[in-house]
């Protein structure tokens, strides 16, 4: 089966999407990644943010890879791994922006397919139930308080050595919430047919434990 876990920002999408591939031996796919690098080489080929036609081209021009490792996922854009280079806060806010652009997403949207097309995986971002994948066996929503989708990311960037504050991170994730909703172009919503999964206050391992038990369901339903 296919699964797609869609969810804000700092809900924990890709690690528990990852998790779950991992204990189901199925092809994990980081479509958000996909978004940040993109970001990352607007960024540092000095392309306008806020010039659609020049992000687009320059998606439309590069590659992007995505690798499988035994427990994570390497992102390369035209050869180059870029995957910790992609996690900084600037790059966040650019992630955002590129994805809110049609022409971007209408790219991203077929390079998605492409990979899901052999089934048996587990795919995360922002529309894969509504957009992406609107046919996956399973349909997740995963979503945690704005507090503390900030507490986590806080706790990440510190270990990464980035320096911020609580009260940054919260302003950010909900400017990030806003525009991801409110965007022309497949904003983030809940599928109408996905369990939502509120992760405030659960440790990853209880997350992926109920989500499997869902996929458990799910399976036996299709069988």
């Amino acid at each position: 089966m296919n699964i797609a876990i869609d969810g804000p920002a700092g809900a924990g999408k890709s690690t528990v999407a990852q998790q779950v591939a991992k204990r189901l031996a199925y092809l994990y796919i980081d479509t958000g990644s996909m978004y940040r690098a993109l970001a990352w080489a607007v960024l540092n080929n000095r392309v306008p943010i806020d010039d659609e036609a020049a992000v687009s081209g320059l998606l439309r021009e590069s590659e992007i890879r995505l690798e499988r490792e035994r427990d994570s996922q390497r992102v390369f854009w035209n050869g180059q791994d870029i995957t910790d280079q992609i996690r900084t806060p600037e790059v966040s806010q650019y992630a955002s922006i590129v994805a809110s652009y049609p022409s971007v997403r209408e790219q991203m949207l077929v390079l998605q397919r492409q990979m899901a097309a052999g089934g048996n995986v587990v795919m995360d971002g922002r529309d894969i139930g509504t957009h992406v994948l609107p046919d996956a066996d399973v349909k997740i929503f995963l979503t945690a308080s704005t507090r503390e989708r900030a507490e986590r990311r806080l706790k990440e960037l510190l270990a990464k050595g980035h320096q911020t504050d609580l009260a940054t991170l919260e302003a950010e994730i909900a400017e990030r919430d806003k525009r991801d909703m409110e965007r022309e172009a497949a904003p983030l919503r809940q599928a109408d047919d996905a369990v939502l999964v509120d992760t405030t206050g659960m440790t990853i391992d209880q997350v992926v434990e109920r989500i499997l038990k869902i996929c458990e369901r799910s399976g036996e339903s299709i069988q």
